[in-house]
């Protein structure tokens, strides 16, 4: 089984999940050095005429922060927005009443720091799509020995057409006529509920470490 080495993303893309799964253990970095222009703070939804891109607003963009310390700015009324954007996209959805209460008590907490966030929600993906990861917070720089190290690999500027992680592997979405990959892990659990695993399976590219 393999251990590897991952960034921590807001409500991560599919392509994110076929990385995780089949790992028994992701270490994850609260120390590295915040960048813009990550998953870190954004991810993408459904609606009905188009793709929205959410994202938590955050305090103060200083060069050198750690991801660790990045704080939520929550004068923003960031958490509204993002759960009246879920429950029109997905209101409809097969699952949707199953699994939205475990995100929408993930919000209720009004964490301070996006780690903290961005952590809870991963957990709560995983325990959904029952895969049993190891989450491991590794508070130094040091890389354990025998983790694949794929920080930095899965970021908002390159497709994933480009990546040897995740390939198209369509199912019914709630809106439109042709189908969007890559979304956010809420569009497969709201959508497929337990089966989301398999067409997980499905979507991985065969790849060599």
């Amino acid at each position: 089984m393999k251990r590897i080495a991952l960034d921590l993303h807001y409500l991560p893309c599919l392509e994110y999940f076929t990385v995780l799964r089949g790992a028994e253990e992701a270490f994850l970095f609260p120390g590295d050095r915040y960048a813009r222009q990550s998953y870190f703070n954004r991810t993408s939804i459904l609606l009905v005429n188009k793709v929205q891109t959410l994202s938590v607003p955050i305090q103060g963009r200083r060069p050198r922060i750690s991801l660790g310390e990045v704080r939520i700015d929550q004068e923003q009324k960031w958490v509204s927005k993002h759960l009246r954007g879920i429950q029109s996209g997905y209101g409809k959805a097969p699952f949707f009443e199953y699994f939205f209460p475990y995100f929408e008590e993930a919000f209720s907490r009004q964490e301070t720091h996006l780690w903290t966030l961005n952590l809870n929600l991963l957990t709560i993906c995983l325990k959904l799509l029952r895969l049993p990861v190891k989450l491991t917070l590794q508070e130094n720089e040091h890389l354990p020995e025998n983790v694949i190290d794929l920080r930095g690999h899965i970021l908002p500027s390159r497709s994933y057409l480009e990546r040897p992680f995740y390939q198209e592997e369509p199912y019914g979405q709630i809106f439109g006529l042709n189908f969007v990959p890559n979304l956010s892990i809420l569009d497969l659990l709201f959508c497929l509920g337990g089966a989301s695993d398999s067409l997980l399976a499905k979507s991985q590219k065969k790849y060599e470490q």
